[in-house]
């Protein structure tokens, strides 16, 4: 393998996240991860640690993420953004216009005027951007999105999606529970999942919704219900629940005239139940790619962008929505901006 053929790609952030994708980029010799950008001592030191078990040298850090890009982004291809939500828009920003590709670390942004801004950027740089939204890039979740659009099941009659995990316990004390770096709580982080899934299959914005956000009594919110309606009509339920015994899981339900979904959040799972069928029938697996493999694929041409920030800008608009709902409690909020899917649309 030759030198053109290498990836080199820098971290903004090695947290926990991060170190999980670390662990096999570093197996592969089609990347190298040129610097990192750490200002947690002890996150640094965690990452170096993978690089020692596979016998590499350790890259330089530069803890400050302005520098970090003006010093190394002309010895780049790429970037992989896994920092607190409240910081994803200007640091991909600033990597794109550097003339970077990027891979950004779920949620995309905080609101929908942030992802605007980064398409335009995006656009206007002729750079990659891909989400790292395991939803968007499931194999069942693309096939099932597939289905919908290509009108064999009929139209979308309901969606009702719930998420529930032990959040509230396993985040006390972290960013995650600071509202100034986390933009929310539950619901925009485990949840954020539910919010990017459910508007992927949807492929169209919301035209109405309504929301409540419990915070139990901590700086952000732990429950959640989301009730809303698409341009076409059709009608969306979402509940969270962040303070759940020990567990993590997730149901998705689409409706349509002619067929019953299932799937998850993470696109983990997909069956299908035809009119006429008497059951749910397992869709045949489809193997989960790593995300950086699908990055790579998406950057080299072999496949489209699973997961681009059009996605990320419908589900920005309903997280808008959601918390504006929530500040007159729960009075219906309708988006202006809301346009029914067409044919060959997301």
């Amino acid at each position: 393998m030759t030198e053109a053929d290498v990836t080199r790609v820098g971290f903004i952030g090695t947290g926990v996240m991060a170190r999980y994708h670390l662990d096999p980029m570093l197996r592969r010799a089609d990347t190298r991860v040129v610097a990192v950008c750490e200002p947690n001592a002890a996150n640094y030191a965690a990452a170096a640690e993978l690089w020692d078990q596979h016998g590499l040298p350790v890259p330089p850090n530069e803890p400050d993420w302005s520098r970090f890009v003006a010093t190394y982004a002309d010895q780049l291809d790429a970037v992989f953004i896994l920092t607190p939500h409240a910081l994803h828009f200007g640091q991909a920003k600033a990597c794109l216009e550097a003339g970077l590709d990027v891979l950004l670390e779920k949620p995309m942004v905080m609101t929908a005027d942030e992802a605007t801004e980064l398409i335009e950027a995006r656009d206007r740089t002729g750079r990659l951007l891909v989400v790292a939204f395991q939803g968007s890039l499931s194999p069942q979740v693309r096939e099932a999105a597939r289905l919908l659009r290509s009108g064999e099941l009929g139209p979308i009659h309901n969606i009702s999606a719930v998420v529930w995990q032990n959040w509230a316990t396993l985040t006390d004390g972290t960013w995650r529970q600071r509202p100034e770096l986390s933009g929310g709580g539950f619901l925009f982080d485990t949840g954020a999942h539910m919010l990017n899934t459910v508007s992927d299959l949807a492929g169209e914005d919301f035209a109405e919704v309504a929301a409540w956000l419990e915070d139990d009594g901590r700086p952000v919110d732990i429950r959640a219900v989301v009730m809303g309606r698409l341009a076409s009509g059709a009608l969306v339920s979402m509940n969270a629940c962040g303070s759940a015994i020990p567990s993590c899981h997730s149901d998705i339900r689409v409706f349509t005239t002619g067929a019953i979904l299932r799937t998850g959040i993470w696109g983990e799972t997909l069956e299908i139940q035809r009119a006429g069928a008497s059951r749910l029938r397992k869709v045949p697996s489809i193997p989960q790619l790593p995300v950086w493999e699908q990055f790579l694929n998406v950057r080299s041409g072999k496949i489209a962008n699973p997961s681009p920030p059009e996605v990320g800008l419908r589900m920005a608009r309903l997280w808008d929505a959601i918390r504006e709902s929530t500040a007159s409690s729960g009075a219906v909020v309708r988006l202006s901006s809301a346009q029914p899917v067409a044919a060959g649309d997301r």
